[in-house]
């Protein structure tokens, strides 16, 4: 039965080709005078785009200030430094430029800049409520995160290698400029994190103890269409068309729209979080590795909710339900390694064969220290948590 929910995407999104010559237009629609460009390497200035960007802005009488140097997973360092310099530029706008980790330090630094007396950490471990943000606004060049229309916003915290992420509307941008081109610079493992990165926020939300026929279609559909193109995009990241299914179902499988009705899994992002955190593994990669692990530890919950995720998703058929269940999970599982990704900690360079010690490490880690469980299709505790990351250490 489908659950009571509030649904809200307010973001505006502008898609197409050279629509980030819109910049300055988007900009100006939502107060923003004076801008600080957030972005990571040097991708952005190499392929042209922070100049256009720029031109776009200046054309429109907006003021810039560049701050670049966004790492693949956004620390709170960066962040907080990205505060000074909003304040000291007095700063009216954010905008990233970028993937998940630009947006993501974008969003923290907006609301870091409007709330000058409380610390960033503060927001993101629960301790204060954020209540007010400078507008933010996303320029994608990569399909993955769907920040670009989410409320959530993920940072590292360097000094005590703790992963968390905060979900508020205040994080929502005002405008996304999606243009399918700008992609085209991407390396093919980046693609196929992104992709991996895309159904993992849908496949956290579809599996949950609720059924809703209308948001499980949904979230059907868009697996499909991101396996199919997916596997055009690691093997032509020029493909339009593929680049565009992919950064469309990017922002709606992180938007809400495919979890409506039921309450959201995320145990495979927590579980995730941890070894980006601690070995710096991009997120993609790191939800890949334990997602064959996970799955095989909770179907049990909820038989039959596999089952239709076998046949609905990779059309797959049989009488005896778990024979299917084992199918579609090995399915999953296929792909990921199809389009470069690890599956388990032996095929992933920085993670490789860990001990036992530090499994329970990241156990203890990812359980906040034994306070929290995780999950909701079939909660775990740290134990449960430890023998997911033992079954993936191989």
């Amino acid at each position: 039965m489908m659950q009571a929910f509030t649904y809200l995407s307010p973001t505006e999104v502008v898609f197409g080709k050279n629509t980030e010559q819109q910049t300055g237009t988007y900009v100006r629609k939502y107060g923003g005078s004076r801008v600080l460009l957030v972005y990571g390497g040097g991708s952005v200035v190499c392929s042209g785009l922070l100049s256009r960007v720029r031109q776009s802005l200046e054309t429109a009488g907006c003021f810039c200030r560049e701050f670049g140097g966004a790492k693949a997973n956004p620390t709170l360092e960066h962040a907080r430094n990205g505060v000074t310099e909003a304040i000291a530029a007095d700063i009216d706008f954010v905008l990233g430029i970028g993937g998940g980790s630009a947006i993501d330090t974008a969003k923290a630094i907006a609301i870091g800049a409007a709330n000058p007396e409380t610390d960033l950490w503060d927001f993101w471990c629960r301790k204060e409520t954020v209540k007010t943000a400078l507008p933010a606004g996303a320029i994608l060049t990569i399909p993955a995160a769907g920040s670009e229309t989410s409320n959530s916003s993920v940072l590292t915290n360097s000094a005590t290698g703790s992963k968390r992420g905060l979900g508020t509307d205040f994080n929502r941008p005002k405008f996304a400029i999606m243009n399918p081109e700008l992609t085209y610079t991407l390396p093919v493992y980046q693609v196929a994190c992104g992709v991996t990165d895309i159904m993992m926020h849908t496949l956290d939300r579809y599996f949950n103890p609720a059924d809703n026929e209308m948001t499980d279609a949904i979230a059907e559909a868009l697996l499909r269409t991101v396996i199919e193109k997916g596997r055009i995009a690691v093997k032509n990241p020029h493909d339009y068309d593929a680049m565009s299914e992919l950064m469309w179902a990017g922002s709606l499988s992180h938007n809400g729209l495919t979890g409506l009705g039921g309450p959201g899994d995320f145990a495979v992002h927590q579980l995730g979080h941890e070894l980006s955190a601690k070995f710096d593994i991009a997120h993609g990669a790191s939800l890949a590795a334990v997602w064959g692990s996970w799955a095989n530890a909770v179907w049990d919950a909820k038989p039959s909710r596999f089952a239709r995720y076998a046949r609905n998703v990779w059309n797959l058929s049989g009488e005896d339900e778990v024979v299917l269940i084992q199918a579609g999970i090995q399915a999953t599982v296929d792909y990921f390694a199809e389009i470069g990704m690890p599956t388990c900690f032996l095929e992933s360079r920085e993670l490789g064969i860990q001990t036992d010690e530090a499994l329970r490490d990241l156990a203890f880690r990812c359980s906040y220290q034994k306070s929290r469980t995780i999950g909701t299709f079939k909660v775990l505790s740290e134990e449960d948590i430890y023998h997911i990351y033992k079954e993936a250490n191989r």
